[in-house]
């Protein structure tokens, strides 16, 4: 047995050396199938998606990454990686050379994955067929929003960063309150199980302190310039799925997406939290996979029929 049970994480493991670094990613699925690609944000990994990729990948190519310093990826020191926003999107940039898949891609991002991920879309909006948007953003701090309090001391004080350095507190919490809706101590473990020691911490760190909130913050230009950009996709099949109970990605986040994506389909889980696909279960699942095949159906110009012969 690995860092999780086989049983919860079914899947083959790939490596791919980036910064001299090892990025692990998914890559479940027949080779010549649609691409969908995963992004995971700051405490996950590519965990999070485990549900999903089993619901797709008869039909569909999977590739989920893991982050460098996140879930199976290596940890670099910081003196190795600068664990910065650019960087980010560069990794992800050299993961799909990587893959060499042409024809465009579904893009299924959550948390940090919406900055990485449309950041990236908005330079290759040509490679993207659609979207699906859970818990994210990629533009500033909505003006109606503040930032809580507890990301606040991680980002601004040494002893937020000694907290989740020396005790995990990050992880720890989001295990706690990101989920509304029980979740067996197996599952909650999986998700906090990479982040074993300080060194294996500095991720969950460094994505708080990077958040870009003014003019003077690394990533700042990098976000502003994606949200001036996001007009290119706004015409792309999109599905916006939101749990209402975020503690953090809430009311005013989800508004200024269907402020640039009117013709998104909003799907709103009112009891669901953050880990909106843990939270949503079956239903957010079958909701995701429809659309996809739906979407990939009217791509090709063609109806498939049954593309999941069990679940």
């Amino acid at each position: 047995m690995g860092l999780v049970a086989d049983n919860l994480y079914p899947f083959s493991s790939h490596y791919l050396e980036v910064r001299g670094q090892r990025l692990h990613y998914l890559d479940e699925g027949p080779r010549d199938a649609p691409l969908v690609l995963m992004l995971h944000g700051n405490p996950t990994w590519s965990f999070y998606y485990r549900n999903l990729v089993l619901a797709l990948r008869e039909r569909f190519r999977c590739i989920v990454p893991d982050h460098l310093g996140c879930g199976l990826s290596d940890k670099p020191a910081i003196n190795q990686y600068d664990y910065r926003l650019q960087s980010r999107i560069e990794d992800l940039g050299s993961l799909l050379t990587h893959i060499n898949v042409q024809t465009p891609l579904t893009l299924v991002v959550h948390d940090w994955g919406g900055m990485i991920g449309f950041a990236w879309a908005v330079e290759n909006p040509g490679r993207v067929k659609n979207t699906v948007v859970l818990n994210t953003a990629a533009f500033p701090l909505p003006g109606d929003k503040k930032m809580p309090a507890t990301l606040k001391l991680i980002r601004n004080s040494t002893f937020g960063a000694f907290l989740v350095l020396r005790f995990n507190a990050f992880s720890a919490i989001a295990a706690r309150v990101a989920f509304k809706k029980p979740v067996s101590g197996a599952v909650r473990q999986a998700y906090t199980a990479p982040y074993n020691s300080p060194q294996n911490r500095i991720a969950t760190l460094k994505f708080v302190q990077d958040i870009p909130l003014s003019a003077g913050d690394p990533g700042y230009d990098i976000l502003t310039n994606t949200a001036k950009r996001l007009h290119l996709l706004k015409d792309k099949p999109c599905l916006i799925a939101w749990g209402e109970k975020d503690f953090v990605f809430d009311a005013p986040f989800l508004n200024q997406w269907i402020d640039y994506f009117p013709k998104a389909e909003i799907h709103r889980f009112p009891d669901c939290g953050h880990y909106v696909l843990e939270d949503g279960g079956p239903v957010l699942i079958d909701t995701i996979v429809n659309f996809i095949g739906i979407t990939e159906d009217s791509y090709h110009g063609y109806a498939s029929g049954k593309y999941l012969e069990s679940r």
